[in-house]
């Protein structure tokens, strides 16, 4: 069997890909929370700042979604957005 990888690295932008991704995904988490009655902005911080998932609702699939954002790209993205970057 031909082995079909070559020894270049390939380079991949992942914030790119993501930024559009990751305030989706934050929109449909802060409905979900917004929809069972919770503060938003207080679970959604309480989350980024412990990883816990409890403090997302399963409503709507809300946990699931935003454990696909990487916490640390999502506080870069939010540090650049607040400073006009």
């Amino acid at each position: 069997m031909a082995d079909n990888f070559t020894d270049h690295t390939q380079t991949f932008n992942f914030e790119a890909l993501q930024q559009p991704d990751m305030q989706q995904i934050l929109t449909l988490v802060y409905d979900a929370l917004k929809e069972k009655g919770y503060n938003p902005i207080s679970q959604i911080v309480g989350y980024i700042l412990s990883e816990d998932p409890t403090y997302i609702t399963t409503h709507n699939n809300a946990r699931s979604l935003i454990r696909k954002i990487d916490r640390d790209e999502l506080l870069k993205a939010m540090v650049r957005t607040y400073l006009g970057e």
